[in-house]
């Protein structure tokens, strides 16, 4: 599963293009409108504390796939052994294939209604089929085509299209100061904050692997997704405060512009959709190391381009809320492995380690309860710390609690 060192090529700049890409999507513009309730002071600390919290742990997980040169899934392996690796990457398939089909999904009913502006075209299962198959080519272009070439070139463009959105968006600055409405608790909109950059965990690992040095990778990736994300959300919330409409199209429509709204909708759904494409591949190469990663992300993105046409956006936020209760304490167990215990040790023996799975099905309970509290830290944060703490304990008398390769001994022999 490593690398050689002639293939970490990636430095601080691939780095900052790649995540604020990653970043500039219409599912973060849509979660920065839910925020609105809270109103436009409180709903930018909630983004901002948020995101800070989430992106630290983001950019944690990414200094061990650039230290130890292995895919973010490969890397659970640490704590969990070869056998608990596997259940991660059944969820971790599951997940990136449903932000597969909520990304295309959330980019054809934008382009859809730009379309009908402005020729009468009602084709939204036409538009999730475009959006796939444009994936598809990005995910076929390969690493050095798509990730670093093509994919400067997108944010560039993209970057652009920010500053222009803002400016439909702020124009109007004195509706941000707006009171709250009220509906949503501060831990509610924490949580929708933090969950985001946690949400790329499982991926991250798979492209800082490739870097050219911890710093840059660490530096490039944490600036480019803080900066790329709040932007986006704090897009979102404005749009929602002040047009009551979070919807992308709307507001490209209001910028008049026109047709190239639908490339701009296409585009940052393409550079974001492919890392979850091809991270999927990466993950099953995890439990089957003889598949092809591109040709498995090939497949998925066909699956995902397959729910899409089905699948029910307004359950969007229960599936963030799902994505945070499996990963958040996942990594929490890995990360305190790796930083704190200080065991960074990839054993070819280590089948599974019971103790850290008993942990972590505890913290996605607890994840569940800190739900239903409506706590004012939100869920992930306590859960974070709690797991941790809990790991941390509970490591020094659990070490026997793992399931172990038996070689064949002189003896046996």
């Amino acid at each position: 599963m490593t690398n050689e060192t002639n293939q970490n090529t990636l430095g601080f700049n691939h780095f900052l293009f790649l995540w604020f890409g990653a970043a500039v999507s219409i599912a973060e513009i849509l979660t920065g409108g839910l925020l609105a309730p809270l109103g436009f002071q409180t709903g930018v600390m909630a983004i901002v504390i948020g995101h800070m919290v989430g992106t630290i742990i983001l950019v944690l997980g990414g200094i061990i796939g650039t230290q130890e040169r292995i895919p973010a899934i490969v890397s659970t392996r640490i704590s969990f052994g070869i056998y608990g690796s596997y259940i991660f990457s059944v969820l971790n398939v599951l997940q990136l294939v449903g932000w597969t089909a909520v990304m295309i999904i959330a980019a054809a009913r934008s382009a859809n209604e730009i379309s009908k502006m402005l020729w009468g075209m009602d084709q939204l299962s036409l538009w999730s089929i475009g959006i796939g198959g444009l994936v598809l080519l990005w995910i076929a272009l390969g690493r050095e085509g798509g990730l670093k070439k093509m994919n400067m070139l997108a944010v560039f463009l993209l970057f652009g299209i920010t500053v222009l959105l803002s400016n439909v968006v702020f124009k109007d600055s004195t509706a941000l100061s707006a009171p709250p409405i009220g509906g949503m608790s501060f831990g509610e909109a924490l949580e929708l904050s933090v969950i985001m950059p946690l949400s790329w965990l499982p991926l991250i690992a798979d492209y800082t692997r490739f870097a050219k040095d911890k710093t840059s990778a660490a530096l490039g990736s944490g600036l480019g997704y803080f900066i790329g994300s709040c932007w986006m959300y704090l897009i979102g919330l404005g749009a929602a405060i002040i047009a009551e409409n979070p919807e992308p199209s709307a507001m490209m429509l209001a910028a008049n512009l026109g047709l190239s709204a639908l490339g701009i909708v296409v585009l940052a759904t393409v550079t974001t959709t492919f890392l979850d494409a091809y991270s999927a591949g990466v993950s099953l190469a995890n439990i089957f190391p003889k598949l092809d990663e591109k040709r498995i992300a090939l497949v998925m993105t066909v699956i995902g381009t397959g729910i899409a046409l089905w699948v029910n956006i307004e359950q969007y936020e229960n599936f963030l809320l799902a994505i945070g209760s499996v990963f958040a304490p996942l990594f929490a167990v890995l990360l305190t492995e790796y930083f704190i215990i200080k065991n960074r040790q990839l054993r070819p023996d280590l089948l599974v380690n019971w103790s850290a799975l008993a942990v972590w099905v505890l913290g996605v309970i607890m994840y569940h309860q800190f739900i239903t509290m409506e706590f004012v830290l939100g869920a992930t944060i306590p859960v974070l710390l709690l797991t941790s703490l809990l790991y941390k304990i509970t490591w020094r008398y659990t070490k026997e609690w793992k399931s172990c390769k038996k070689y064949p001994t002189a003896s046996s022999l």
